[in-house]
């Protein structure tokens, strides 16, 4: 093996997969989904004749985090603390390793120490090329829905994904196993993916549909539907000026001028420890032009339960944003956000409104990102003052979170 150092240009670039393997420029690399390489040097191992390389990573970021909850109506005596989930954190702390093999594979593999249990194991893939327009990808790896989730890590504009993607929605019933959200994030299985004419680009695939923390399969056939209880899901999307870059904003990369449009759609059957259906659909757009960046999605979700449960009642949810940032200096990015969510469901009034303000300080050279946001969860619309109060339960009022990263 030769050890070489030079400029190492991974195309993460490719939302999630989607366009991993696109020719021209990005055809010498693979993205990972964790940390962009682009424009940064590194080391590599790689043979003579270039048919296998090997490029160690890692990511640490280091956070202070304050988070004020309000009192909820409650009488003062038994709640005089309202600040909890307060001090040092460290989000993530990932070391992985990616490369190509046989001309044809990329892979990738990761862990992140900051986690627990089966969540250690952040992602551990292959993906076999068949051509640009056709390839499969198996293993662990971010299922193929909404724009935030599939942006790679440490090339967010917030230090936090929207809370509408992250937080559990409320089912007026007592099931503990019970507490869906809108994003889907890491799981196990298999998707086809490809990119046509350099504009679009298609993912399908089949998960668990157990989440980043299962590592083992142990689901059955859905007693309903008679099909695999697994999550089953699809994204397409529409690139009119070449392959996006899965960045909300880079400063190595202020000259681009791209544009994405997209659509997902997935069904998980018998999820929630085999309670309930969820199907979730989502659109998204972004754009990225010169020191601009601008990115918005609405996605559904609707939660139905299975025959066991004895419960006849469904329940649709609703959630969105729009974000967007801009590099005052080639250092420097301010960012906004204004976030919404209807976590009480269709059926009741209500809704959450979550601003967010933002800004990212970039060392140019050294890889380290600064990053520094305000965010207040607000609520509007409800029918009584106990609606009102019950909608943010476990969610603060006001977060704010300063956040260090360095990437290798």
């Amino acid at each position: 093996m030769k050890k070489t150092i030079y400029r190492y240009i991974l195309a993460t670039a490719l939302l999630g997969g989607t366009a991993a393997q696109a020719s021209a420029q990005y055809d010498a690399d693979t993205e990972n989904g964790v940390v962009s390489m682009a424009g940064r040097k590194g080391f590599i191992w790689r043979t003579a004749n270039g048919a296998f390389e090997f490029k160690p990573y890692l990511l640490v970021q280091a956070a202070a985090d304050f988070n004020y909850y309000d009192s909820e109506g409650l009488d003062p005596a038994y709640n005089q603390d309202n600040v909890h989930n307060s001090g040092f954190s460290i989000p993530y702390a990932v070391l992985g390793f990616t490369g190509r093999a046989f001309g044809m594979i990329t892979y990738n593999l990761s862990i992140n120490a900051a986690a627990s249990g089966g969540a250690l194991l952040q992602q551990a893939w292959a993906d076999i090329r068949i051509k640009d327009q056709f390839a499969v990808k198996l293993g662990k790896f971010k299922t193929p829905f909404t724009h935030a989730t599939l942006t790679t890590l440490g090339e967010t504009l917030f230090p936090s994904l929207p809370l509408s993607l992250t937080s559990s929605v409320i089912l007026p019933h007592s099931l503990n196993a019970v507490s869906p959200t809108m994003a889907t994030g890491f799981d196990l299985g298999v998707e086809l993916h490809g990119l046509l004419r350099q504009k679009w680009g298609y993912e399908v695939g089949v998960f668990n549909g157990t989440g980043a923390s299962v590592n083992v399969a142990g689901k059955t056939f859905s007693d309903d539907w008679h099909i695999p209880s697994l999550l089953y899901a699809a994204r397409f999307t529409f690139m009119p000026k070449g392959v996006m870059p899965a960045t909300q904003g880079s400063s190595r990369q202020l000259g681009l001028d791209r544009m994405l449009f997209g659509l997902s759609a997935s069904m998980n059957v018998e999820s929630e420890n085999e309670s309930t259906n969820d199907f979730r659909a989502g659109a998204e757009f972004a754009w990225i032009k010169d020191r601009l960046y601008i990115g918005a999605e609405a996605y559904f979700m609707h939660v139905g339960f299975t025959k066991r449960q004895k419960i006849s009642d469904s329940y649709n949810y609703l959630g969105g944003y729009v974000q967007g940032g801009y590099f005052i200096t080639p250092k420097l990015q301010a960012a906004l956000r204004y976030d919404l969510m209807d976590r009480n469901g269709l059926d009741c009034k209500g809704m959450l409104n979550i601003p967010s303000v933002g800004v990212n300080y970039f060392f140019l050279g050294a890889n380290l990102k600064l990053q520094a946001m305000y965010r207040f969860t607000g609520r509007t619309g409800h029918a009584t003052q106990l609606d009102r109060d019950n909608d943010d339960l476990g969610i603060p009022m006001h977060s704010g979170t300063v956040q260090l990263q360095y990437t290798f």
